[in-house]
Formats: structure tokens, sequence, C-alpha cells
């Protein structure tokens, strides 16, 4: 394995907690409600129990291989030259959600806080933040994650504790207004980003220092930073109601907009960019440490380090082709993503559970 570090189980919560919220926390919402109307909490909900079964999934496989990753497991089930083609099919998957992650952080900066500079000039001084972090290794990476979670979870207090003068319990009425139907539509966008993304991880559980406690630890921060988004839907739709969730890009970032305590206390979106920015960070560079881990180890390289800055050019240039514009990239979210990442989430690691019970592989 390139990565001989080991970080802790309460460590791994950390990290799955973040990586679920991630970009989410911003952009979700508006995805939910477009569908679902004022039920977008419920599919949210639906999208979080489903989120917890690919969790078990993963779960499962790791049973079997606690101590590698999926590069290393995938060529002893299904030998080594496919292994080695579906590892690196993973290893273009872990890429390109990489630069959409990227692609999101440009969209938010340039339409929301600096709209005169250029996207590039930001993707590139994004990711060379991402790949200080990222070079001294992942026990220095998730230590980090450690001291900024609390941060997060203060700043996501403070919104929920300041909104409810804005409640109005109304935008939650009829409850199952258009029937069951729009609920599980409006799941499917959920169950893309961020659950299926949850794949990521299969690269990081070896590095756990307790395996059997480790497959907890991920279910419990899958649970929680789930449940931080389920709220956060419940809320957008509390405060704004269903047509204008649905109508703005960032809802949650316009629900903070709305604090206001007397005449000295307003326009605290700085508290929702303050969590997203912590969040994005974290799942950006989760995802480009694992794309970046899965091809040396594909190809037996002794250090990946010497892949970030190549990498990390190539990415800049990804996230500007393959995602032109915000339209194009909504409509990625809403209508592509779930059918192009079913096989990487679901059907390629069910694939791999049932070849190594057929073949009693076992490490």
């Amino acid at each position: 394995m390139i990565e001989k570090g080991k970080i802790g189980v309460h460590q791994f919560t950390i990290l799955a907690i973040l990586f679920t919220v991630g970009s989410s926390i911003l952009i979700a919402p508006a995805g939910i409600a477009h569908e679902a109307k004022q039920d977008a909490w419920i599919a949210s909900l639906v999208g979080l129990i489903g989120g917890l079964l690919m969790v078990m999934l993963y779960n499962l496989i790791t049973t079997r291989f606690p101590k590698t990753t999926f590069v290393h497991y995938s060529q002893e089930i299904l030998g080594k030259w496919l292994g080695r083609s579906i590892s690196f099919l993973y290893f273009c998957y872990f890429f390109i959600l990489a630069a959409l992650v990227l692609r999101n952080i440009g969209d938010f900066m340039t339409t929301q806080v600096l709209p005169n500079t250029p996207i590039q000039f930001i993707h590139i001084f994004f990711l060379i933040v991402i790949i200080m972090g990222i070079r001294n290794g992942l026990e220095t990476f998730t230590r980090t994650a450690e001291i900024f979670l609390p941060w997060v979870m203060f700043f996501f207090f403070i919104m929920v504790v300041l909104l409810p003068p804005n409640f109005e319990w109304r935008h939650l009425l009829p409850v199952f207004g258009y029937g069951v139907k729009p609920i599980l539509r409006a799941t499917i966008p959920v169950l893309s980003t961020p659950y299926m993304e949850l794949v990521v991880f299969l690269m990081y559980f070896p590095f756990v220092n307790n395996s059997q406690k480790a497959r907890k630890a991920f279910l419990v921060g899958t649970l929680i930073g789930g449940i931080l988004l389920v709220i956060i839907s419940l809320l957008s739709i509390l405060v704004l109601g269903a047509d204008l969730t649905a109508r703005q890009m960032y809802p949650s970032y316009s629900l903070a907009k709305k604090i206001s305590i007397g005449t000295f206390l307003e326009r605290l979106e700085v508290i929702m960019a303050g969590i997203w920015f912590i969040t994005i960070y974290f799942k950006l560079a989760i995802c480009f440490y694992a794309s970046t881990m899965t091809f040396a180890e594909i190809f037996n390289m002794k250090d990946a380090r010497q892949l970030y800055w190549p990498f990390g050019i190539i990415l800049i240039v990804l996230s500007i082709v393959a995602y032109p514009d915000i339209p194009y990239s909504m409509k990625f979210g809403s209508k592509i993503d779930f059918p192009y990442s079913l096989p990487y989430a679901i059907i390629f690691p069910m694939l791999l559970l049932i070849v190594a019970v057929i073949r009693k592989k076992k490490e």
C-alpha cells in the first residue's frame, strides 16, 4: 500500500461527516424542492436511509478485506487484469468527482463572492491549498479535520438557533401533498450526491487502526452528516418556502441572509459560507487524495506525492472542460449523475462481494 499512516476511529467518523455534508449542504435543497416541493425534507430523509444501506454494503466488503484497499482486493477477487481495469475506472470516477467538486467551488465564488474574478484563478488557489493539506499524509490531514469539525457544528448550531423567528409552518403543508412519486424522484439526486460518492472510503478503510469499529464509525458519520442535510432541507422549506427554495441556486446561503436579530445582527450568510468552505475543502481533498492513491497503487508506484502537481493541473483543466457552465452542472447533478454513479456505487461493489463469497476469497 502507498499510504503508511494510520488514523483513529473517531477521525474516520469525522471524515465521513465532512464528506457527506460536503457541497450538498449548499446546493442539494434546490434540486430536492424542485421535485418534492414542501416534502423536500422527507425526500432527504429517504435518501439518508438509502445512503445507510449503501454504507452497509461497503461494510460487508470490508468485513472480508479489512486491511487492504479496493485496488488490492479487486485484483484478488477478479484477477490481476480485470481487477486493475475496474480499479482504473474507479480512479477516473474519483478524479472526475474531484473536478465536479472543484467546479462547485468556482461557481459559488464567481456568482456570490468574487463575480469579477476569473474562475481559473479560484480553482488554482483552492487546489494549491488542497495539495498543501494532503502532502504530509493522511494522519496530518485527518487531525486537521478534527480541528475544523467543531467549527462546522458551532456555525450550524448558531444558524439553527437564530432562524426560528423566520419560520412559516404553513410552508410544510400539506404533507405528501403531491403524493409519493415526487418524493421518490427527488430522492434520486440525493442518493447520487453525496451517498453514492461514499464509495471513495473503500480506499481509506484499511488505514483505520481498528477495522471492526471503523464499520460502525462509517455508519455513524454518514448518519450524522445525513441528519445535518435533512435539517438544512427542512429549514429551507420553513423559511423560504418550496417555490423560492427550488428557484434559488444556493438556497441555504439565501437562508442565512434571512437571519436578523434587532438591527445589529443581520446578513449572517458568512456562517453558511464558513460551513461550506470547510466541508467542501475536505470533500475535495478526500476525492483528490483517493484518486492519486488509486492511480499510484494500480501502477505500483512507491509514492503518490509526485502525482499531486501534474494531476492538479489536469484537474483544473478538467473542471472547466467537463462542466462548461452552471446549467450543465445542474443538469448533470439532477439527470446524469445517478446512472453514471450507479455502477461504481452499487453494481461493482455487489459484483465483488458476490464473487468473493462464491470463490471464498477472504483476507
